[in-house]
């Protein structure tokens, strides 16, 4: 079913949480909300499952506002941080909660539950309790819990968060193989790009309550609407640029401006994957430190003008870029987005 949000404003005390909010989810889209703690993500869900009534604008689910309906009657399935099992009940009767609430007969309950955990790939652990489980697990059984009526939408308030980081990866990926073979409309709130990027359809960058950009992860990354979602999606260098017409100059190299500049004197953003490192005597830096991941490895260079950047350059060639070394730094041929000068420009390192 299609979600709806229209001009959500939302305020506690003083603080505002949301601020004309409005997005549009279509059937059987997964979109996350991504952005820093307090940016209204979370609010804009309790929203959607009426655990929050906004101030003014409303929220419709398949065409019906539903602003004022109670949670318990928006047949949305919520699976929270916290897990929330029952600690009293074992796997398949929390699985099974809400269809007891609902006085469905036992052996619907008991065989709608076996599919479900058959489903999140726990076949056979009904008879354990939440606390013979691992982190994962829980949270697989909370998953199947909140699928258990059938809703119409799903809500996940960071469900990943309280995992290590393989679980998280595994998880997350599981949750994605669900989405797409019910086909359930999907909304994932998370603060760590790297899930939003790996999971949705779309993601909805917010920030100060506001929607700062919602496009596919692909774009986002690489067409940042604003130097916001530039700096918080992936990791981005702030470089001292100078505009001239319709391009900035950089490192003695005029490339195509992405967008209006703010001012003459900018910073461009650049993100790690555009810089080119080699090694020269009549370089403009060297390099400080590198750090290999893998297929990638991420060196930070020093500039001798002041101030330093990010290059990540293929693993195998990270062993003739050993740090002290003096080297040459260029940047792709490709439109750049610039942000207003900063009394420092230094790499912007992503939040976690």
């Amino acid at each position: 079913m299609t979600v709806e949000l229209r001009e959500l404003r939302r305020s506690f005390g003083g603080t505002v949480a949301l601020d004309g909010l409005s997005l549009t989810i279509e059937q059987g889209e997964l979109i996350a909300f991504l952005g820093p703690s307090g940016c209204g993500k979370t609010t804009a869900l309790r929203c959607v499952a009426g655990f929050e009534r906004p101030d003014t604008g409303a929220v419709f689910i398949d065409g019906a506002d539903v602003t004022r309906v109670p949670a318990n009657r928006r047949d949305a399935g919520m699976v929270f941080q916290s897990y929330s099992l029952f600690p009293n009940l074992n796997v398949r009767d929390n699985v099974a909660f809400g269809l007891r609430v609902r006085r469905r007969p036992t052996s619907e309950r008991h065989s709608r539950a076996a599919e479900l955990l058959e489903l999140v790939g726990l076949g056979g652990f009904g008879e354990r309790y939440p606390h013979q489980l691992s982190g994962g697990q829980q949270q697989r059984v909370a998953l199947a819990r909140a699928l258990a009526l059938q809703p119409k939408v799903l809500l996940l308030d960071e469900p990943l968060s309280a995992l290590d980081a393989k679980v998280r990866v595994n998880l997350r990926e599981e949750i994605r193989r669900l989405q797409l073979e019910l086909g359930i409309t999907t909304i994932f709130v998370t603060h760590d790009q790297e899930e939003a990027l790996s999971v949705a359809d779309r993601v909805a960058v917010l920030k100060s309550g506001r929607l700062e950009q919602v496009a596919p992860p692909a774009e986002v990354y690489d067409r940042p609407a604003t130097p916001f979602v530039a700096e918080f999606v992936g990791t981005m260098n702030h470089l001292p640029g100078r505009v001239s017409g319709e391009t900035v100059e950089v490192f003695g190299h005029f490339l195509p401006l992405d967008g209006a500049a703010p001012g003459e004197e900018v910073d461009v953003l650049v993100r790690p994957e555009a810089v080119r490192v080699s090694p020269s005597e009549e370089g403009r830096g060297f390099i400080l430190a590198s750090s290999f991941r893998g297929s990638i490895a991420r060196l930070r260079v020093q500039l001798d003008s002041g101030g330093e950047v990010l290059a990540d350059v293929p693993g195998h060639e990270a062993v003739r870029l050993a740090p002290g070394l003096k080297v040459d730094v260029t940047l792709v041929e490709r439109p750049v987005l610039t942000a207003p000068r900063t009394a420092v420009a230094a790499p912007v390192e992503p939040v976690a």
